[in-house]
C-alpha cells in the first residue's frame, strides 16, 4: 500500500522539488520562466477584460432597451411597423394569465402617436408615448438626467412631458419650458398641443433618444380618437432578461390572433447585429490568446526538458517510466504558471474594478449604444477562465512531453 502511494505521489513530489531547486536561479532559466509566467498573466488579463466587457456591453444594451419599452411588447397586428398605435384587441389578450407567469414582473399600458415638436427656430419629429397610471417611475429613474416623469392618474389630461437630452439640445429646451406640438390625423385637421417639459432623460440608445417623448396616455388616446378604455399596447417586464427567449412563446400564445408579441431586441435589428459582433469578437480574441499561451507554455516545457536532460537520464536509470517523467515535467510547468495566474487575476480584476466603480473609459453612445464601458463580473467567469487556461495548458503539453520517451538514459547522462 505504501509503495503504491509513493508511486502515485512521486511525480508530484519530484516536480515540486525541482520547481524549488536552486538550479532555476541561472539567468536563462529565469528569463524563460518569466516569459512563461508573463504569457499566462497576459492571457488571464486579456481573457477577463474581453469576457467582462463583451458580456457587460451585451447585458447593458439589452437592459437599456428593455427597461425603456419592456422586455416583450404586445400590440395590434394593424400597427405593423408604424409608430402610431392601433387599438389593441383585449378580447384575445389574456393579461391575467400573462401576469401570472412566474417570469413576469410587471405590465404597463401605453399608446403611441407620431408628431412634431416646434419652436420658433427649429422642429423635431417625435414619437409621443402615452403612459398610464401603472407606469414604473422607479425603473425609469436610471435614465433621468434631471426632473421627473409625468405623474399620470388616469383622469383628465396631463400636459407634462419627459423628453430626451438629444431632443432638448436640438430644440434648446430645459425643464419647465413649454413646447408646442403638432399631431396629424388622417382626413382630419391636425391637433395642436402645448406641453410643459418636466424631465430630461438619456438611454444612450440612439433610436430611442432621437424619437421618444413620455406623456399622458389620455393625450395619445385623444390624438388617435381612441375610447377611454382602449390602449395601443402593453409593455411586459420580466424578472430576468435571460428568460426572454424561454417565456416569449408563452406570451405569444396568450396574445391573441389579432395581436402580436415582439421582443425588445427585435425592435431594433441594427442593435441586434451589433450585439452579435460581441460574440464573434470574444471568440476570436480568446482563440488568439489561447494560441499564444499554448506556444509559450510548450516552449517553457521544451526548455525545461532540455535543461534537465541529465535528470531525466538518472530517473530512467533508477526505473522511472516515461509516463512518470512526463507527468513530472507537466506538473513542473503548471507550477511555474501559478504565479502568472495570480498576477493576471490581480491585475485584470483590479483594472475591471476601477472601470466598474469610476467609469474611467467612456464611449460615444451614438456608435456603441453605451456612454461608459460596462463591466460584468461574476465568480463563475473568473473561475472558468482560470481553470480553463490550466486545463488547456495541461492538455496542450501532453503531446510535446512525449519527446521525453526519445531520450536515451546512456546519452542523457553524458549530456552537458
Amino acid at each position: 500500500m505504501t509503495d503504491k502511494f509513493f508511486i502515485l505521489k512521486f511525480p508530484l513530489y519530484f516536480s515540486n522539488k525541482i520547481a524549488r531547486s536552486k538550479d532555476n536561479k541561472n539567468n536563462l532559466s529565469r528569463v524563460i520562466i518569466f516569459i512563461g509566467r508573463l504569457s499566462v498573466a497576459l492571457g488571464i488579463i486579456v481573457s477577463l477584460i474581453t469576457f467582462s466587457v463583451g458580456l457587460g456591453s451585451k447585458k447593458a444594451i439589452k437592459e437599456r432597451m428593455a427597461d425603456f419599452s419592456g422586455h416583450i411588447s404586445v400590440k395590434s397586428t394593424r400597427s405593423n411597423a408604424s409608430y402610431n398605435s392601433s387599438v389593441l384587441d383585449v378580447k384575445g389578450l389574456d393579461l391575467q394569465k400573462i401576469k401570472a407567469l412566474p417570469e413576469v414582473s410587471t405590465i404597463q399600458n401605453y399608446t403611441a402617436a407620431i408628431g412634431i415638436f416646434r419652436t420658433e427656430n427649429n422642429f423635431a419629429g417625435i414619437v409621443y408615448k402615452g403612459i398610464d397610471k401603472d407606469f414604473d417611475h422607479e425603473r425609469f429613474e436610471k435614465f433621468l438626467l434631471e426632473g421627473t416623469t409625468p405623474k399620470v392618474t388616469g383622469k383628465g389630461y396631463n400636459n407634462t412631458v419627459t423628453i430626451s437630452q438629444k431632443i432638448a439640445k436640438e430644440l434648446n429646451l430645459k425643464v419647465k419650458d413649454s413646447i408646442v406640438s403638432i399631431f396629424s390625423r388622417e382626413n382630419q385637421q391636425p391637433i395642436y398641443r402645448k406641453f410643459e417639459v418636466v424631465g430630461i432623460y438619456k438611454t444612450d440608445i440612439k433610436m430611442i433618444d432621437d424619437n421618444y417623448v413620455l406623456g399622458d396616455i389620455n393625450q395619445a388616446r385623444k390624438i388617435l380618437d381612441m375610447k377611454d378604455n382602449e390602449i395601443g399596447g402593453v409593455d411586459i417586464f420580466l424578472n430576468n432578461i435571460n428568460d426572454i427567449d424561454e417565456v416569449f412563446p408563452k406570451i405569444e400564445q396568450l396574445s391573441g390572433i389579432k395581436n402580436f408579441a415582439e421582443k425588445a431586441t427585435e425592435k431594433y435589428p441594427q442593435i441586434v447585429d451589433w450585439i452579435q459582433l460581441f460574440d464573434n469578437n470574444i471568440g476570436i480574441i480568446i482563440l488568439l490568446m489561447v494560441i499564444v499561451v499554448i506556444i509559450n507554455i510548450i516552449m517553457v516545457l521544451f526548455f525545461m526538458i532540455i535543461e534537465r536532460t541529465n535528470s531525466i537520464g538518472i530517473l530512467k536509470t533508477l526505473g522511472a517510466t516515461n509516463r512518470q517523467i512526463r507527468t513530472i515535467f507537466i506538473n513542473y510547468t503548471l507550477l511555474i504558471m501559478i504565479p502568472g495566474i495570480f498576477i493576471g487575476n490581480a491585475i485584470g480584476l483590479g483594472l475591471l474594478g476601477l472601470q466598474k466603480i469610476f467609469g474611467i473609459i467612456t464611449l460615444n453612445p451614438e456608435q456603441y449604444y453605451v456612454s461608459v464601458v460596462p463591466v460584468d463580473l461574476n465568480i463563475f467567469m473568473i473561475l472558468g477562465i482560470t481553470i480553463g487556461i490550466l486545463i488547456i495548458a495541461a492538455v496542450a503539453m501532453i503531446l510535446p512531453s512525449h519527446y521525453i520517451s526519445k531520450i536515451s538514459p546512456v546519452k542523457s547522462l553524458k549530456y552537458k
